[in-house]
């Protein structure tokens, strides 16, 4: 039984459109390498899908331009002069900006300045005092903005040179390490030994070891003889 005739209308349904669009494109991609094969003709074939997507074909014995370059020669139409008239009309356009903002250059620059009237000059002294006033106004940022970095940085630097000092304070009212007399007695009398007529005696000793594994070891005392 044979399938019944598809009335040929756009099908409403976006799913059943994309469907018989992807079966249909591969079943005339097929006919148009079947002409390329068995006719030896020269192809080219362009689609685009309601979604933009491109697909086309063309034969190996020939190029897609070679195709149009054909077709222009044999329609007498040209495909290509409406969009050179419009490259053209671009490149126009844009070398009159450039010729306008090179001048514009030169003019800031004290250049050019013979065909200009009073007019154009105070305009042109009014553009350089705003620019001028915008340039200061960013130089005064960014100077701002390096003070202040520098300023935080003194202070992290002086919060850390006072600690470091405390930290030394507390040491010193807390010393693990001293110099003490050799004579005992003279500690006591509040003297130093003389020895021989020289200068004072004194013994290195640990006062008062922090270490568990120093507790109850004795040390013996070593002269050091202080010039």
């Amino acid at each position: 039984m044979g399938r019944g005739k598809i009335e040929i209308k756009k099908i409403e349904n976006p799913t059943n459109r994309q469907v018989t669009y992807s079966k249909r494109r591969l079943g005339i991609m097929k006919k148009a390498k079947e002409l390329t094969v068995l006719c030896d003709a020269q192809v080219s074939l362009v689609m685009f899908s309601s979604t933009g997507k491109l697909a086309d074909y063309c034969s190996p014995s020939t190029d897609i331009k070679a195709i149009f370059e054909k077709y222009q020669l044999v329609t007498g139409t040209d495909l290509w002069n409406a969009q050179y008239e419009r490259m053209q009309n671009t490149l126009k356009l844009l070398k009159e900006m450039n010729q306008k903002l090179r001048r514009e250059i030169s003019q800031r620059k004290g250049e050019d300045l013979d065909g200009m009237d009073i007019k154009e000059l105070r305009g042109l002294e009014q553009t350089l005092d705003e620019s001028l006033r915008i340039v200061r106004q960013r130089k005064y940022h960014v100077i701002a903005t390096q003070t202040d970095t520098y300023k935080k940085k003194l202070k992290s630097t002086r919060e850390a040179y006072r600690a470091l000092m405390h930290e030394l304070e507390m040491k010193d009212e807390d010393p693990q390490y001293g110099f003490v007399a050799q004579d005992p007695s003279s500690v006591y009398n509040g003297s130093m030994t003389m020895v021989n007529g020289g200068p004072p005696m004194f013994a290195f000793r640990v006062v008062q070891p922090s270490q568990p594994n120093l507790r109850g070891v004795g040390y013996e005392p070593h002269d050091l003889n202080l010039a």
